[in-house]
């Protein structure tokens, strides 16, 4: 799905329509838990860690998140983000919220969104696919992570 498709998913209940397709293409119940997890990260518009999720919906069991971030990743409906910290980070597939990248703080492991304009993401797909076939790889996606500092841990 290209950033076009993610365009058509402005609302929770056109990524909730997109979400249940999906698992019942896998003959998987889209639960009421699931559609909690799926929000949040939906409404969060970052990569967030599982305290981060029970802090935002104290009411969803630990164990549930868990089970339901694994049904959701193994979906493919969405992605973990290891910025190299103690906590994973979880946010929605790209099929869901488009291609980006993310800077990532060194320090408190905090993530951002950040989309590059299509010229400069072009020229990102042509030099990487080209030093693929230099190298006789098959690419399949890329992400590219800029780490450094969050303006709370730059002071």
């Amino acid at each position: 799905m290209t950033d076009e498709a993610r365009a058509n998913i402005d609302s929770v209940e056109d990524l909730h329509a997109v979400v249940g397709a999906r698992f019942h293409e896998t003959d998987q119940r889209y639960t009421s838990g699931r559609r909690r997890l799926v929000e949040l990260l939906f409404t969060a518009r970052r990569p967030l860690t599982q305290p981060e999720i029970i802090e935002r919906d104290p009411a969803l069991p630990a164990s549930s998140i868990y089970r339901n971030l694994d049904a959701l990743e193994r979906a493919g409906l969405i992605a973990r983000v290891s910025p190299g910290t103690e906590h994973a980070r979880y946010e929605l597939s790209e099929s869901l919220q488009g291609h980006h990248h993310h800077l990532v703080c060194v320090d408190c492991g905090h993530i951002e969104d950040v989309r590059l304009g299509e010229a400069l993401e072009a020229i990102v797909d042509r030099e990487l696919s080209g030093a693929a076939a230099d190298a006789g790889f098959m690419p399949l996606f890329h992400n590219v992570d800029l780490h450094g500092r969050c303006e709370v841990c730059a002071r």
